[in-house]
């Protein structure tokens, strides 16, 4: 089998020597082989696992990439597998998050930029309980400037309208498609305004944009992941016969 050393395996992914030696130390490739000189010895195998597990960290993220490589290391299969179907599902929910985010837009924005329809105040307790998150979210929402309350002249309690409620629910779709608070800032202003309905829109289109480079990602670290069980297969099997009598 082929040698290669930390900086053949490096120069192909445009990582440092010391990176790849960083990853066999945190178990993400196997353990490479030493010659009498100290010097480490990697090969193909090697080769492979390092592809895949930064395929892996670019469909799952470095936590869940390390511990796919982990279980293959303890000899998991399936443990890996139940890894990967996770993924798999959790980005089916997330496409059908964004279905039901798509569905309700008209609810939330057809009135959009004219008033919203007259609703009693919710206090922050009855709007959290509407929509099933804490009020420390709400008041997180608040300081983004996601929320703009009016506060009750005579007890100081916040108050919010109709068109807080709107914003709160707009607010909430698009935090569970994980959009970070100071986008979804932006994109509320810009509802509350002319066009705010096409910001949505963009949003929503960017969402799915995202949602499907995972999806080729993971087609992609399944692949790589698939090629590296093989070869990891293929050798264990030659190591096998050579120790057969």
């Amino acid at each position: 089998m082929v040698n290669l050393r930390p900086s053949d395996l490096a120069r192909e992914h445009g990582l440092t020597a010391q990176a790849v030696r960083n990853y066999e130390r945190d178990g993400f490739i196997p353990p490479a082989e030493r010659t009498p000189s100290g010097y480490r010895v990697y090969t193909p195998v090697h080769a492979a696992a390092l592809r895949a597990f930064l395929a892996l960290v670019r469909a799952y993220g470095h936590a869940v990439a390390g511990e796919v490589m982990h279980a293959i290391r303890d000899g998991g299969v399936d443990d890996v597998l139940m890894i990967i179907d996770r993924g798999h599902e959790q980005l089916l929910r997330d496409r059908g998050t964004l279905d039901a985010v798509r569905a309700s837009v008209g609810r939330l924005t057809g009135e959009a930029p004219g008033p919203p329809r007259p609703l009693a105040p919710f206090t922050i307790g009855e709007l959290a309980y509407r929509l099933r998150v804490t009020p420390a979210t709400l008041r997180n929402w608040e300081e983004a400037g996601i929320l703009t309350p009016e506060r009750d002249r005579a007890t100081g309690y916040r108050r919010f309208d109709a068109a807080d409620v709107r914003d709160a629910e707009l607010a909430h779709l698009l935090r569970r498609g994980g959009y970070p608070l100071e986008h979804i800032a932006t994109v509320v202003r810009q509802v509350r305004t002319a066009g705010g309905a096409e910001a949505l829109a963009e949003s929503l289109e960017d969402w799915r944009r995202r949602l499907t480079r995972r999806g080729l990602a993971m087609l992609d670290a399944a692949a790589q992941l698939s090629d590296y069980l093989r070869l990891l297969d293929e050798v264990r099997e030659r190591a096998a016969g050579d120790r057969a009598p």
